[in-house]
């Protein structure tokens, strides 16, 4: 279980977040086997939509991330509900690289440089909300800070932190998210430039034994801050039986009694938490609109 508390601003101009997502992380890494490289990237994406799925309003609004930058690791993707709750993928989970220029995994070269960030809010409406800018960086936290400035129009800033020890654990994970809103004073901007400029990395302040409540509330410091509200985030996979049992309705009918003609049990397995279903022939063609056995 992560913990995500909000802070406000005492004249509500600027909101900032902070969450600590490590049991989320080492359940990322614990699924899907990635080595140290890409439980970083894998985990700052999920962090990330964890904190802005949970600004969305209702229960039913979901956001995906998605990161194609070319490099080794493939396209990452995590998906996060209005609660906080994220799940999360990637194409290639084992890739190894040297350490970047400052001893520290190299987040960017795994992810890549020559690609697009992609967010997707469903919310409930016709069409999904898409929004697609450059990397920057590949190292996710200047991606996201650019998505929302570019996107949203929202000045932001993102912090992003995975602590990986050598056993492939995770020691801490956590992220925050600094948006200032139109009206913010430029007294108010200059007070959280000079909150920046002293700011520890995250994990080095969840390190340090600071919670999230705390490094919220350092983020506003001397904008007599308030913390807003607090809520349990987890590493939640929605998928189910009858989920995959519509996606199998989706291919047609053609298509399932081919399958169910082959003779042979159909297992399904979920990309996000690698659970399995499994369908008899007899239980594909139940599937189908036009049932042939019935």
């Amino acid at each position: 279980m992560g913990i995500l508390k909000r802070a406000i601003a005492k004249d509500a101009s600027v909101v900032a977040c902070a969450v600590d997502a490590t049991d989320i992380v080492n359940t990322i890494e614990q699924i899907h086997k990635t080595s140290a490289v890409v439980t970083a990237a894998l985990g700052r994406l999920a962090i990330a939509a964890s904190m802005m799925g949970y600004g969305l309003k209702s229960a039913t609004d979901t956001v995906t991330l998605r990161v194609k930058g070319g490099g080794p690791a493939g396209m990452l993707v995590a998906v996060a509900d209005s609660h906080g709750n994220v799940k999360a993928d990637v194409d290639h989970p084992v890739v190894e690289l040297p350490l970047n220029a400052k001893g520290k995994l190299d987040v960017g070269a795994a992810v890549g440089t020559d690609g697009t960030l992609s967010v997707v809010k469903d919310l409930g409406l016709k069409e999904p909300y898409v929004g697609v800018v450059p990397l920057v960086s590949g190292e996710i936290a200047e991606d996201i800070a650019r998505y929302f400035a570019t996107s949203e129009q929202t000045p932001t800033v993102c912090g992003l932190g995975v602590l990986v020890a050598p056993d492939l654990s995770v020691q801490v994970a956590g992220g925050f998210l600094i948006q200032v809103l139109p009206f913010a004073s430029d007294v108010c901007i200059d007070t959280i430039e000079r909150n920046l400029e002293n700011l520890p990395p995250m994990t080095t302040m969840m390190r340090q034994g600071m919670t999230t409540e705390q490094i919220a509330l350092r983020l506003l410091d001397g904008l007599e801050p308030n913390l807003l509200d607090t809520a349990e985030v987890n590493y939640y996979c929605d998928c189910s039986r009858e989920r995959t049992e519509r996606v199998l309705k989706a291919i047609g009918d053609a298509e399932l009694q081919k399958m169910a003609c082959d003779g042979e049990p159909v297992t399904v397995s979920c990309h996000f938490c690698h659970k399995t279903y499994t369908f008899t022939p007899a239980q594909i063609l139940t599937l189908c609109d036009t049932n042939p056995s019935a």
